[in-house]
């Protein structure tokens, strides 16, 4: 597996909007302050990977596994069916299974926030509410 710094394991959460806005973002793991900066632009970077595979034809899967690789960092992808995009960058491979869950129960928590009356389209997802979810949610699946 692959390490942080050898420190632990480091996972770094956005969702994106559909013109490229963080909505989003929350860190995991032993991921480091002053990396956040560096994590944003890997995250970033690697929405050119997504939307390709997205357009590609015949491509109609959500989940989009390992889209991009940075150093020791590996990038996957989920694109929900309004083009929303999640982005995880993290320094373990090999959770293929647990990420796709992770992404999934997230989707369903984005979903209740989408459709709340309060909540405007296409911008930053201040709940905190939301945030304990996602938190609990790294932890059952990307933390254990």
């Amino acid at each position: 597996m692959a390490r942080s710094d050898g420190s632990g394991v480091m996972y770094y959460f956005a969702i994106v909007g559909r013109k490229d806005n963080p909505l989003y973002e929350s860190e995991f793991g032993q991921a480091k302050r002053e990396m956040r900066y560096l994590n944003q632009m890997i995250a970033h970077a690697s929405l050119d990977m997504i939307d390709e595979q997205i357009w590609t034809p015949g491509s109609d899967k959500m989940y989009l596994k390992s889209v991009d690789k940075f150093n020791q960092y590996h990038v996957s992808g989920f694109v929900t069916a309004s083009c929303i995009r999640f982005v995880l960058l993290h320094s373990e491979s090999g959770k293929d299974e647990n990420i796709k869950n992770f992404f999934s129960e997230v989707y369903e928590n984005f979903i209740k926030i989408s459709v709340n009356p309060f909540y405007e389209p296409n911008t930053p997802i201040k709940n905190a509410a939301f945030q304990h979810r996602v938190e609990v949610l790294a932890k059952k699946f990307l933390l254990s």
